[in-house]
């Protein structure tokens, strides 16, 4: 195990190391004034430009520079909107929460709704369910996000009314912001309306999760159906029908756990499109997430902002991502001396 935990601690060091490398010289690329791109301040005066020069280390080599902006990396010193005129630290921490809040329901919806789906249509294969569930999958996976996104605001929203079309909550209520988690800051607040608001925020939270879930939803109902229709064959589970035991039992005692054991690394390959998927959403839902910060960061050509936003949307994909895989190690140990012995 400590030997599995420090080679993924140095995995995720040099895999983050890359993204500081790269996000250092994404101003050297971007047009226009290179101070303006690292800094978000235009200089008014040539004493002004050379303070933000020695600031900056702009004035020495190009490793007293990389050093300067890990420094500043490190101490949340991220530079200055050019739209806004606001820290980007302070930007980012406001809008983050909203991204990870809509990323984590839309993954245990995805979860809780696809993984069940898929071990019935397992069991139950090659019969009118598997052929309804399977025809759901497929048109889940096909269907683009956006367009899916667009639909549901359509039927749901404009025509039929029932649900809201932007945003977290109304503005009816004024919830505290404390952690940034609207759910948690309800929690949290000494309101009077909580029940109303906790039923605000559901409602508009329900559109951008199913738009965000259903693609991911669709994988794991095939891959769990695939494995578990796999799994039914193997030579105990054969074994264990042959002495009497039901459906559920040989179901809930061996395939299940066997069956689902394929899921997390498939789990893993997915963090980056269901975050990809959620900076969609988060456009079209007007959800105040890094997705769409960043999405109007790149219109407005704020390319301080684009700078730190694409280095926290990296990090963000690559810290799940490894967490995932080493989770998948601590539950499938088997499966790295497997991996192994097939290169």
């Amino acid at each position: 195990m400590y030997k599995t935990s420090f080679r993924y601690l140095n995995l995720l060091f040099f895999t983050l190391l890359v993204l500081l490398t790269f996000s250092f010289f994404l101003p050297y690329l971007f047009p226009g004034d290179l101070i303006s791109n690292m800094s978000g301040v235009t200089p008014a005066t040539d004493a002004q430009r050379d303070a933000l020069e020695r600031s900056l280390k702009l004035d020495q080599s190009i490793f007293h520079q990389f050093g300067q902006y890990l420094k500043n990396i490190y101490e949340g010193e991220w530079g200055v909107n050019k739209v806004t005129f606001l820290s980007i630290n302070s930007e980012v921490r406001e809008f983050l929460p909203a991204t990870i809040e809509l990323v984590f329901y839309a993954l245990v919806l995805a979860i809780f709704v696809g993984i069940p789906i898929g071990v019935l249509s397992g069991i139950k294969h090659h019969g009118i369910f598997d052929f309804t569930t399977v025809s759901f999958s497929i048109a889940g996976y096909s269907f683009p996000v956006f367009w899916l996104a667009m639909i549901f605001i359509t039927v749901f929203c404009l025509q039929l009314g029932w649900l809201p079309t932007s945003g977290r909550i109304d503005l009816l209520y004024d919830i505290p912001t404390k952690t940034g988690f609207i759910m948690i800051d309800i929690a949290l607040s000494d309101v009077d309306y909580k029940s109303q608001a906790y039923q605000n925020a559901i409602s508009h939270l329900i559109l951008p999760t199913l738009s965000v879930s259903i693609v991911t939803m669709a994988i794991f109902i095939r891959f769990v159906r695939r494995s578990m229709m796999d799994v039914m064959t193997k030579e105990y589970i054969v074994a264990a029908k042959s002495r009497g035991f039901s459906t559920a039992q040989i179901v809930f005692k061996h395939g299940l756990k066997n069956s689902l054991i394929p899921i997390l690394p498939i789990l893993a390959l997915q963090v980056s499109t269901l975050i990809t998927n959620v900076m969609i959403v988060e456009t079209i839902f007007s959800w105040p997430g890094i997705g769409k910060w960043l999405i109007e960061a790149i219109y407005q050509q704020n390319y301080p902002a684009i700078r730190i936003g694409m280095l926290v949307v990296s990090v963000l994909v690559l810290v799940m991502t490894i967490s995932i895989e080493f989770l998948t190690r601590l539950l499938d140990p088997n499966r790295e001396n497997v991996e192994h012995a097939t290169v």
